[in-house]
């Protein structure tokens, strides 16, 4: 789902101090919003965002130093022409960018249009990048995941499996093993391309891990600001089962990797059965170290076949 929730007014406040950039038109509609038609059918952020185009209407238009010169590079009536189909394309926002300076008649047809404009020194690529970003979080697909999300050894982990199996006492363990919580409990997880989903935790649970007996705990607070991270790409799930579960419903050694479809990406995935005597911080390390494997082109069980077909076409050896 691509909801329009974004402003103009959400956009300047939350990059207010990293792009050092003034509203200086358009203060009439600071609630301005994507028109739904464009969202609806953007494949991505970046069909909302970019330089000075006269094709995509309601996206967000950058001019920077190439573009301004474009626009003084003509007769009057040129220019007039050139700026005014700016304002025909209904920009949600209008950025100048590079340090320019916006020419008069620009900054007059947007606050008549209501077109919040935006004036910054910073780069007119880091600007695209920045806001790109930020329209990500709101138009990208997403859903929200119970289990606990860690970075394990650099890799986004997402913890699953049944109530009361100590996901979060597992967790807990990971932390005090060097490892970085994303998020306990609930896990917003985004699409962020068409292969990559990004776990983010939510502003009301951040840094918050619960443990059974204790309540809650403020990781950064007690093991400090290593201890946490704001997001991850999500690379693993390790789902935790009870052992009869794995008996009855898995394989001790299945012939193929196991993965799980998230907002259509598919993820790895690894089942772990919890019982008396497992430590089950050492296994989802061994899980997690596994997998650096698989990425890397190295499938062990795949090496275990053609070793053991080997073996079997010559018996003598």
């Amino acid at each position: 789902m691509k909801p329009s929730v974004i402003s103009a007014e959400a956009l300047f406040e939350q990059h207010r101090v990293a792009l050092h950039w003034e509203w200086l038109a358009g203060h009439a509609h600071p609630e301005r919003r994507f028109d739904e038609a464009a969202v609806r059918d953007a494949q991505s952020a970046a069909d909302l965002v970019g330089y000075l185009n006269y094709i995509h209407p309601y996206r967000v238009q950058i001019v920077g130093v190439r573009e301004v010169a474009y626009l003084f590079a003509a007769s009057p009536e040129d220019q007039e022409r050139r700026i005014q189909r700016i304002v025909t394309l209904d920009p949600p926002v209008v950025v100048i960018a590079d340090g320019q300076t916006p020419p008069e008649r620009l900054v007059s047809m947007c606050d008549r249009a209501e077109i919040p404009l935006f004036v910054t020194a910073e780069s007119a690529g880091h600007v695209i990048d920045v806001v790109r970003n930020h329209l990500s979080r709101h138009f990208a697909e997403r859903t929200t995941r119970h289990g606990v999300f860690m970075d394990i050894l650099g890799l986004g982990v997402l913890l699953t499996g049944e109530s009361g199996l100590g996901k979060s006492e597992l967790g807990l363990e990971l932390i005090s093993r060097g490892h970085g919580m994303v998020a306990d409990d609930a896990v917003d997880l985004y699409r962020v391309s068409q292969t990559a989903i990004e776990g983010r935790c939510p502003e009301l649970l951040l840094n918050l891990l619960e443990v059974r007996g204790i309540g809650l705990l403020d990781i950064k607070a007690i093991f400090g600001e290593t201890a946490v991270r704001r997001k991850m790409r999500l690379h693993l799930i390790v789902h935790l089962v009870r052992k009869e579960t794995m008996e009855r419903d898995f394989e001790r050694l299945p012939y193929e990797p196991l993965y799980e479809d998230i907002l259509d990406v598919p993820i790895r995935k690894a089942v772990i059965a919890v019982d008396a005597g497992r430590n089950l911080a050492v296994l989802v390390e061994a899980a997690v170290r596994n997998s650096i494997l698989q990425l890397r082109g190295i499938d062990t069980y795949a090496e275990f076949i053609a070793r053991h077909q080997k073996a079997m076409s010559n018996p003598r050896e």
